[in-house]
């Protein structure tokens, strides 16, 4: 009798329960207590100043701070497209870093080309610059890069990273500042030079400019701090997540290549790993012309494969959390 009754009492502690909850489902909660977003979202905190390329900026006047608001919330929010930076770094920034070095340019200026191209070597632009540093090809030109219809050294990292420490040296030469420098990249010294005359001004992020190239210093500072501390803006990174370095076998070749498929076959590659690893290389031959030489980077076949095996090198300890 006694099992009876507490099986009689159970079945009607869960209808009552049963009831209740479908009867609170069905009352409509007014409009204002009705959530709008099912995740929480908080805006980034901007520091009160920073360095970059040696030179101190403090972010308490209005525009500058809401300007580094604006870039700082974009990457940290936009987070397919800045975990992919991260990632390409781990590729580009050991070819590029020692070349700046080499000519001079201050180590933050590697941000320079996150901004321009997103760290993506084969990008083209709608105004067709192109390549990791966005050459048009009148300046690529200017400053040693050959364009033709066979090879474009605009795609080739090495060679377009010199062309670049040379043009912001020379706007440094100019400007005598970092940021007018990086400015004048985006905007062009006649640009940037003008507007500095016409509107009475001695320091170029005070200039009214187009609002790309306003925008373009504020987000090298940007991506600098994101890259700087990842887990401090939700970026959690493990080391597996980073793409590997390639290793590669230089060769260089002095007479003609009438058929890169061949060639690509022969030094036991796939077409589009020549290319993708050689993306100056423009057309499907190689014409070398009597007194020239081309060297071509040839990824070893150990470096095109990930193997869990081996540790994989991190560019940089800060960007991975063990």
């Amino acid at each position: 009798m006694k099992k009876q009754l507490f099986f009689i009492s159970g079945l009607i502690i869960v209808a009552i329960t049963t009831i209740l909850l479908i009867s609170s489902n069905n009352i409509e909660e007014p409009e204002q207590q009705r959530p709008k977003a099912l995740s929480m979202t908080a805006s980034i905190e901007i520091p009160e100043k920073m360095v970059f390329a040696g030179e101190t900026y403090v972010f308490d006047r209005y525009d500058m701070h809401e300007r580094l608001d604006r870039e700082l919330n974009s990457f940290t929010y936009f987070h397919s497209t800045t975990l992919l930076l991260f990632k390409r770094a781990n590729r580009i920034f050991p070819i590029i870093e020692p070349i700046l070095k080499k000519y001079g340019i201050p180590d933050d200026i590697k941000y320079l080309a996150v901004i321009e191209s997103s760290l993506y070597h084969r990008a083209v632009s709608p105004a067709r610059a192109a390549g990791l540093w966005q050459f048009m090809p009148a300046t690529a030109t200017q400053f040693g890069l050959e364009v033709s219809a066979e090879v474009d050294e605009r795609y080739h990292i090495e060679k377009s990273t010199i062309a670049a420490c040379k043009y912001l040296n020379d706007a440094y030469r100019k400007y005598g500042s970092w940021s007018a420098a990086a400015l004048s990249y985006n905007g062009g010294q006649g640009r940037i030079t003008r507007e500095l005359r016409n509107q009475q001004s001695n320091e170029a992020l005070d200039l009214w400019l187009v609002d790309e190239t306003t925008r373009y210093f504020y987000r090298m500072l940007a991506i600098k701090l994101v890259f700087e501390n990842p887990p401090q803006y939700g970026f959690i990174i493990r080391p597996n997540h980073l793409y590997k370095p390639i290793t590669f076998k230089d060769v260089t070749v002095s007479s003609s290549i009438p058929d890169l498929v061949t060639f690509a076959k022969q030094n036991g590659l796939t077409y589009a790993q020549l290319k993708d690893f050689n993306s100056w290389l423009r057309s499907t031959k190689l014409t070398v012309k009597p007194g020239k030489s081309y060297t071509l980077n040839l990824p070893t076949q150990e470096s095109l494969y990930y193997n869990k095996k081996d540790r994989l090198k991190i560019h940089d300890k800060r960007w991975v959390t063990e």
